[in-house]
């Protein structure tokens, strides 16, 4: 059966969706912008500050399903422009390294909500 997640420490939905969803080992996150928890506007800054609230959001997520950044399988990243992908693989890499890093996806989308540079989803396991 499926658990679904929801903390405070991430922004809250936008649309009709959950921040994230359990199964069995498994957590699948929503995509995570670069909103900030409390004010749900978009952290001041370019690719690299919004890089990083996204991939923070998605700690928090993680983390409230009993998952961490260690435990990513995959990522999925979306960026509006990839005239942006090196600054993003800066902040990415900070965050997961390159040795171990998890699988990853990275496209450009036409448009991401409420205009966001940058959204990241991912794939984990619960720790155990």
């Amino acid at each position: 059966m499926k658990k679904i997640i929801h903390t405070d420490h991430a922004p809250a939905a936008i649309g009709p969706y959950s921040q994230g969803a359990a199964f069995k080992e498994l957590v699948f996150t929503s995509g995570q912008l670069p909103l900030d928890p409390e004010t749900m506007a978009f952290v001041e800054g370019g690719i690299k500050e919004q890089a990083l609230q996204s991939l923070m959001n998605l700690k928090a997520v993680l983390e409230q399903a009993g998952a961490s950044l260690n435990s990513v399988i995959k990522t999925t990243c979306f960026l509006s422009d990839m005239e942006n992908f090196a600054a993003f693989n800066e902040v990415y890499t900070e965050i997961f390294g390159t040795e171990a890093a998890p699988a990853r996806s990275c496209v450009e989308a036409a448009r991401l909500p409420k205009d966001a540079l940058v959204e990241v989803e991912a794939v984990a396991f619960i720790n155990q």
